[in-house]
This record gives structure tokens, C-alpha cells and sequence, in this order.
């Protein structure tokens, strides 16, 4: 059972004992990423995620980080998103207190060596050219552009090559500060321990976070009167297309409608547009749907890689069955099958510990509330036939559409022409 404690400095623990296993996972979340940052140090939180096992007090490289880990055979890695970073190690639970040691480490004594940050600029410029080689992956990152624009919720995690090359030391240790302190923090472990004394150990290892005032994020403002269309020109095999619209925030009491909606449409090899788009017709390799749920906006979006000579083609079938989800309602039998799909898949994705540690940690840190795997199942089974077609009308209307696409096209007027099909 999951039991949430607040120390007195504020830090919150979430402790999820399991039996059935010999490992031992330790997550550090922290409310921050890249909507939490100005234009000029765009791209700070990813890099300060590299930059942090670079070195520390007591252990002075990144090979003395990871060589005690390596050692004992655990798996240890750090996140950045747009308003989540986190930093794990999973071991078995005989070396729980390495795990906490390791982690404390980086977070309170790195060093931020000023050479060592020069050299990881040229990593993340590659991992930045990496990206934006690759089309299924920079499309999504264009989508987000085109809703957003130039706010942050529009800029990429990573930042770009000339934001990134102007971080400075200074800059690092002075947005770290404004981060990583008690109360934006949570600390979740899941796996083979006894609470009684897991607190305890937490406490000492991670009694260094101080308290400061947050850092804030600005309110993502939405706008938008018709369908927008975002073209990146590339000579590539396929098309890469993102289509979809504005939705939900992880607030919303419509999101679990949202994710029946999105399931429907994309979420399975059975689902409605791999068949009409895939199987019946050949036009691409992989479709799929999928929802982006921030604090304050969301969107549903439908990925898919087409056959450039049929890009029109393959638009008009998403569209179509956007229209249809409004027109006709979906049968019991394909809405059982759905839910089935949903529940099946996070009880699937929930078999490691690491998977717990992530799904408890992420909610309480994004949302302050924790839901169980149940409680969100309940929700799904509310769901009815009128609420996927009423949340259908209010999200399919041709004012919400955005479409990014990247291939050998120029012509954004043909494109908006096609969005302006849906009712």
C-alpha cells in the first residue's frame, strides 16, 4: 500500500513496499523543465540534467558516479521534460543506501566543473542534430511549436545550439538554486523495503534541500480561430505528419474521455485509423494517437508516416474519422474492447518497480493528488457512449486543427484547404 509522508523541511515521500521482487527503486522528481525558462537559457534544465553526473566532492568524474553503480550491477538514469525532471537508480535492495548516497551526491555537491560544461555542449548539440535528422521524432517537436508558438510550452526541451552555448556556470548554479529545494521536490521508492526504515534514511541522505521561493512558470495562453498549418521542407522517403487538436489539461475530469477517444482512433493495431490507414490501404507504416497533457493545456494528435504521393489521401481519412466520432456513436462491443485495451495496458506497463516509483512520483509532483490504478480504472468504466460524442463535438471542429508535416512541400494553402473539410 502507498503511504505519503511531508517531512518538516516539506519534501514529500511517497514509499510503495513491494514483496514480489528483490529490487529497489529510488526517483527524485522535481516541478521544473523547460516551461519553467526564459528564452535566453532555453534548453537549462536538460542541460543541467547532463551536467549533474559530471562530478561531485566526493566523487570528482563521471566515471567515479558510475563505476560504484555499475559495480553492483544498477541501472540509473535522469529525464527532462517540460515540467517534470527526474533523476533514478534502480539496484537491488541490498544497496538501497548506495542508491540514496549516489543520488544525494549529485544533487547536493556536484561540482559544475566550467571545462565539463563546455564538453557536454558539444554533446547536446549533437544530440540536438540528432533530432532534428530525425522526421518521426522533430515533427512532434514542430506540432508543439505550431500550438504554442513562441512561448515556452513552443520551445524544445533541449533548447537550441546558440541558447544552449551561452549557458553559463553562473547561469547553472543560480536556476539549480531556484529548483531543487524541499517543497518542489518529491522523493518516491518503490520496491523490496520496510518503511520504518526507509524514512529515516531519506531523511538523512536528502536533509540538504533548503527552502526558497519557487520558481514560476508562465500561463500558457492558447489562440487560435482556424486550423494553422506548419510546413518543414525536407527531401525525405515519407512524409512525416502531425494532425490533431487542442484538448485537455491533466486537470480535467473530460481527459479520461479523452483517452477512450484517442484509443479509439490510434491506440492499437486494431484501432480505427491503423485499419483504415494501414491495413486497408497501405499508406503507412505506423499511425498512431496519442494524447499531450501539460498543467494548463493539452492536445490529441494523430503521428503517422505516409506515402508522399498520397499525403492528401491519407489526411482526409484522419479527418474523416475524427468527423465520424462526432456523427455516429461508437458500438458497446467496440467500447468494451477499448476499455479493455486501456486498463490492460497499465496494469501491463506497472510490472517493475521503477514503473511505480514513476507513476506515483509524477502525479504527486504535476498534480499534488495521487490516483491508484484502480481509481483511474473506475474512471475509464464511467465513461459512456454520450460522452465520447459530446467531447467528440467539442474538440473535432475545424477552428481547433493544426497539422506539421515535414517532406518535399511548399504549398501550405493546399494544406489548409484539406483542414477546412471538417465541420
Amino acid at each position: 500500500m502507498l503511504e505519503k509522508v511531508t517531512l518538516k523541511s516539506g519534501l514529500r515521500l511517497l514509499l510503495y513496499p513491494m514483496q514480489n521482487t528483490k529490487a529497489i527503486t529510488l526517483l527524485v522528481l522535481v516541478a521544473s523543465g523547460s516551461k519553467y525558462e526564459t528564452r535566453n537559457i532555453n534548453g537549462i534544465s536538460h542541460f543541467l540534467e547532463h551536467t549533474i553526473f559530471k562530478g561531485t566532492k566526493r566523487r570528482p568524474t563521471t566515471l567515479d558516479i558510475a563505476k560504484e553503480l555499475d559495480g553492483v550491477g544498477g541501472a540509473y538514469n535522469a529525464f527532462t521534460g517540460k515540467e517534470v525532471m527526474g533523476f533514478w537508480v534502480k539496484v537491488n535492495e541490498k544497496h538501497f543506501r548506495l542508491a540514496a548516497d549516489v543520488i544525494s551526491d549529485i544533487l547536493f555537491n556536484s561540482l559544475f566543473k566550467a571545462e565539463e560544461l563546455e564538453k557536454e555542449k558539444k554533446v547536446i548539440f549533437e544530440e540536438i542534430n540528432m533530432i532534428e535528422d530525425d522526421p518521426q521524432h522533430y515533427v512532434l517537436e514542430l506540432w508543439e511549436r505550431l500550438l504554442y508558438g513562441e512561448q515556452p510550452a513552443g520551445w524544445m526541451i533541449s533548447g537550441s545550439k546558440e541558447t544552449v552555448a551561452h549557458i553559463s556556470r553562473e547561469d547553472i548554479i543560480r536556476y539549480f538554486k531556484r529548483c531543487f529545494f524541499a517543497e518542489n521536490a518529491v522523493i518516491s521508492l518503490a520496491g523490496n523495503f520496510a518503511n520504518r526504515k526507509a524514512i529515516p534514511e531519506i531523511e538523512k541522505f536528502f536533509n540538504k534541500f533548503g527552502k526558497t521561493k519557487a520558481l514560476s512558470k508562465k500561463i500558457t495562453i492558447e489562440r487560435q480561430v482556424s486550423p494553422q498549418v506548419l510546413l518543414h521542407f525536407k527531401e525525405t522517403g515519407q512524409t512525416h505528419l502531425c494532425l490533431g487538436v487542442r484538448a485537455f489539461d491533466l486537470f480535467s475530469p473530460k481527459r479520461y474521455v479523452l483517452e477512450i477517444i484517442s484509443a479509439i482512433l490510434g491506440g492499437s493495431m486494431s484501432a480505427r485509423l491503423s485499419v483504415e490507414v494501414r491495413q486497408k490501404r497501405g499508406l503507412a507504416y505506423y499511425v498512431t494517437t496519442s494524447l499531450g497533457q501539460y498543467t494548463d493545456t493539452g492536445y490529441l494528435v494523430t503521428e503517422a508516416g505516409v506515402d508522399t504521393k498520397r499525403v492528401d489521401e491519407a489526411i482526409k481519412i484522419i479527418l474523416k474519422e475524427y468527423e465520424r466520432l462526432k456523427t455516429k456513436k461508437i458500438s458497446q462491443s467496440e467500447l468494451n474492447k477499448v476499455k479493455d485495451n486501456i486498463k490492460g495496458r497499465l496494469a501491463l506497463s506497472l510490472e517493475t518497480s521503477d514503473a511505480w516509483a514513476a507513476y506515483w512520483g509524477e502525479q504527486e509532483v504535476l498534480k499534488r493528488r495521487v490516483l491508484t490504478p484502480e481509481e483511474e480504472c473506475a474512471k475509464i468504466d464511467k465513461v459512456g457512449f454520450n460522452d465520447i460524442q459530446r467531447v467528440s463535438r467539442e474538440i473535432f471542429k475545424k477552428e481547433k486543427l493544426n497539422l506539421a508535416l515535414i517532406g518535399s512541400f511548399k504549398e501550405k494553402e493546399r494544406f489548409e484547404k484539406l483542414l477546412n473539410i471538417l465541420a
